[in-house]
């Protein structure tokens, strides 16, 4: 018997942990936005985590001849990506990210983690 509740208290433990593998360290797809970087900034009681907001704008809106902007919310986990954000803020700005099923406290409040700056620019109006 006794063989037995450990296999089952075992295969359970075994189908937790898979479980939380693939819901918070599964990548589940890739990209780049590009737009203004609005905000950068490192915040939290626990886990100081650093988070920032991209403007994208030019979107149509659902009302013709008006544009839309949008935002992109992200974390970042690494210390250099999170530097060169911080001097980086009102410009324009190409941001390569990978997406997760859930977000962990000590990675961030974002289910995308920005892992690399591809360009970043002055903005020209």
């Amino acid at each position: 018997m006794r063989r037995f509740l450990f296999m089952v208290v075992g295969g359970v433990v075994v189908v937790l942990a898979l479980f939380f593998m693939y819901r918070y360290y599964f990548v589940f797809g890739r990209g780049v936005k590009a737009g203004e970087l609005n905000y950068f900034v490192e915040k939290g009681y626990v886990f100081k985590t650093y988070e920032g907001r991209l403007i994208q704008s030019g979107y149509r809106s659902k009302q013709p001849g008006a544009l839309q902007s949008n935002e992109f919310q992200f974390s970042v986990v690494d210390e250099r990506i999170a530097q060169r954000l911080m001097s980086s803020s009102g410009k324009f700005v190409e941001l390569h990210y990978k997406e997760y099923l859930g977000a962990v406290p000590w990675r961030g409040f974002s289910n995308f983690i920005v892992d690399s700056v591809i360009t970043v620019k002055d903005v020209v109006y």
